[in-house]
């Protein structure tokens, strides 16, 4: 006997599926544009054959709405759908202030 998988009642939407959200965290590095900063992301990664750490680091473009993350903050980002050019991610949250000296 086959089993029959149940299709969801007519006015009925199926399950949804849970979106995973590629999150980030890094270092403000420019605050310059206008509802754009640019994050600075850290890696540590160990080198495949001779087995030494290594700082990879990437910058990436992120929307900041209303211009309140300076440069030296740390900050998580989430990835989102294009807003510009070059610009795909989303200020999630700040984690710590800037220190000023």
């Amino acid at each position: 006997m086959i089993d029959q998988v149940e299709a969801p009642a007519a006015g009925q939407a199926p399950a949804h599926r849970k979106t995973i959200l590629q999150v980030l965290t890094g270092r403000v590095v420019s605050d310059k544009m206008d509802k754009t900063v640019t994050v600075l992301v850290e890696r540590r990664v160990k080198h495949p054959l001779y087995g030494k750490v290594v700082t990879k680091s990437s910058k990436h473009h992120a929307h900041d709405e209303n211009n309140e993350f300076k440069t030296g903050d740390l900050v998580e980002i989430e990835a989102c759908r294009k807003l510009a050019k070059t610009k795909a991610w989303r200020v999630k949250r700040l984690l710590e202030k800037a220190k000023t000296v």
